[in-house]
């Protein structure tokens, strides 16, 4: 496939198959691809999220000063992952970021891309960021954005995918970073037969507040969304899920369903879950749930039987709890270094 890695703006690693780049795939940091494929990303850029959609948005716009633009033509299947790293430490300052993945009629790709820093000690930074995501008829999208800033970072972002007639979007989120983090996820099934399927894991401790705020847009007949969320939270932390399915009054024999759940290993956690319908349709199939909830005794119980200490126990049950998810995140090695910041936070 193809990986970049960012630190801070700077590029210190890039690359992309030649056959790839032969049949037209375009995998380049931001700023490259304005200047070598300008026309291109002009034409596709403010499609899903215009600079308007909000303050943050407009900010994005305005300063963005790195990022990553993905494009694939017209049945061309990239087979292999692409992935993407911003490496951005540092305190006392902003980074403004653009990710653009645009794939023509019936192509498919997987694209993994990821923000991180270390946490500082003393002071601040903030990330702002823009995701648009736009599949074609009849393409097929496997995204994972997985976010592990520092405990220092604010971080903002607004996201959307606009998914075509007969397409699939795949689209997983991982966030176990930031100090406070406020994310627009927004999934719009624009053409008929559109699938779109949201899968998404978060991890909090200290006093990190999580905030996803999700909306699943069935814009056309026959179209079929999928979303679960899946929470754990220590110490006096918090989060917040709030999810909407709106389905036009067009958009006949839609089929939405929401879930999110969250487990509270601390007294002073919180976990906020509002799950919505905006149904304009009458003939429809929309289901939401939510729970709160604490560690099974009887599932630690049962391990403590089989000579597991109690630490061990808990840490095999949240690992149980997020697996569904992380399974579904394609690399390896990116599995199992989220899995060892969870064993981290589990103490």
């Amino acid at each position: 496939g193809g990986q970049v890695v960012f630190r801070g703006s700077e590029i210190s690693n890039t690359g992309l198959a030649e056959s790839l780049k032969k049949q037209g795939v375009v995998f380049s940091d931001f700023v490259s691809a304005l200047r070598e494929h300008g026309d291109l990303v002009r034409r596709f850029i403010g499609r899903a999220v215009p600079p308007e959609e909000g303050k943050f948005s407009a900010l994005a716009s305005a300063m963005v000063d790195s990022g990553i633009f993905v494009y694939v033509p017209r049945n061309v299947d990239v087979t292999l992952p692409l992935h993407s790293v911003l490496w951005s430490p540092g305190v006392w300052e902003g980074r403004f970021t653009h990710v653009l993945v645009v794939l023509e009629e019936g192509a498919s790709a997987t694209y993994v891309h990821e923000t991180a820093s270390p946490t500082a000690a003393d002071g601040q930074a903030m990330h702002v960021g823009t995701v648009e995501l736009i599949v074609g008829d009849a393409a097929r999208l496997t995204f994972v954005e997985l976010q592990s800033w520092g405990q220092h970072v604010w971080n903002f972002t607004h996201e959307r995918c606009r998914v075509g007639r007969d397409a699939q979007i795949d689209w997983i989120f991982g966030a176990v970073g930031s100090h406070l983090t406020k994310n627009f996820s927004e999934l719009d099934l624009d053409g008929q037969g559109s699938t779109g399927r949201m899968s998404g894991f978060y991890f909090a401790d200290g006093v990190q507040h999580l905030d996803h705020d999700t909306q699943q847009n069935h814009n056309a007949a026959n179209t079929t969304s999928d979303l679960l969320f899946k929470g754990a939270l220590k110490d006096r932390s918090r989060s917040v899920w709030q999810g909407m399915i709106y389905v036009a009054k067009d958009a006949q024999k839609s089929d939405g369903y929401q879930a999110n759940r969250n487990l509270n290993l601390s007294s002073q956690s919180r976990a906020d879950s509002i799950p919505g319908l905006e149904i304009l349709a009458d003939d429809v199939r929309c289901t939401h749930g939510a729970t709160v909830g604490q560690l099974e005794e009887e599932h630690v119980f049962y391990l403590m039987s089989r000579g597991l200490p109690r630490p061990e126990a808990e840490r095999l049950v949240v690992d149980g709890f997020f697996d569904p998810i992380m399974q579904r995140i394609p690399f390896e090695g990116v599995r199992d270094r989220l899995k060892a910041e969870v064993t981290a936070k589990m103490g």
